[in-house]
């Protein structure tokens, strides 16, 4: 009988940011955000375990409140993946996801469609989703991350601008028309072996260009699988973004 990967789903979680303060612990709908992702996750069919990766203590102690488990790691680390490999460091697997700590709508199916792109091609380093972009909002707004990929589904690069540029069309407004864009889905499923050279890699020029960790990825040489997926989540990044999620929430709520 074949047997199957062990794959262990890792948030990090981090106390500090800019543009939301404590932004793991924010409240939505009587829960912090750290539970509602730990709670997405567990509900995934892949994962043999969750851990959340903190750098902070008033996050491991919310964590071990509801029950979750927690790592400590150093306040230094750059990125997440750089979080989730010192978490691997130390952990039994064979598979490590970077469940990404502020999506707390992210749906589980995103978490197995990800791991199960490793799973069907064990030449797969790393393994990602995208989905197609349907409105100019998108397409032109830097925060939402593009990815252009080869006809194999292999990643070419990601950006925060809009690629490919359609060189014809002078209106941006209207290249939707033209072509099909990506969004990127900042889900990342590692092979452990890769994940703990992925956390030697020197941070590259691309990466600090665009603060976009995976581009440390392809400037290195190496292939990043994406899947396309027709889910979608939403990063919260502000107190807007956190009531939005909270008013989809109670409407989910109401309709139960």
């Amino acid at each position: 009988m074949l047997k199957l990967p062990t794959v262990i789903g890792v948030i990090p979680s981090r106390y500090a940011s800019t543009r939301l303060p404590a932004k793991p612990l924010v409240d939505l709908l009587g829960k912090p955000m750290v539970q509602r992702v730990y709670e997405r996750a567990q509900a995934s069919k892949m994962l043999t375990r969750v851990i959340v990766a903190t750098d902070d203590a008033r996050i491991e102690t919310a964590v071990k409140h509801f029950g979750g488990e927690v790592v400590l790691t150093s306040p230094d680390i750059k990125s997440g993946s750089d979080r989730v490999a010192a978490v691997a460091a130390q952990v039994a697997g064979d598979i490590f996801v970077n469940v990404q700590g502020d999506e707390p709508l992210l749906a589980p199916e995103m978490i197995d469609q990800a791991v199960q792109l490793l799973i069907d091609d064990p030449d797969v380093p790393v393994g990602t989703l995208a989905k197609k972009i349907e409105t100019v909002d998108d397409l032109l707004n830097p925060s939402v991350v593009k990815v252009a990929c080869t006809r194999n589904g292999e990643a070419l690069y990601f950006s925060r601008a809009a690629i490919p540029f359609v060189r014809d069309e002078a209106d941006a407004a209207n290249w939707l028309l033209h072509g099909t864009f990506y969004k990127h889905i900042g889900l990342y499923v590692f092979r452990k072996d890769f994940l703990m050279q992925y956390a030697l890699l020197p941070f590259s020029r691309l990466e600090h260009a665009e603060r976009l960790e995976q581009l440390r990825i392809l400037e290195a040489g190496y292939k990043i699988k994406v899947g396309i997926t027709s889910y979608d989540s939403i990063s919260v990044d502000t107190p807007e973004d956190a009531q939005r999620v909270v008013q989809i929430l109670r409407a989910a709520s109401v309709r139960l």
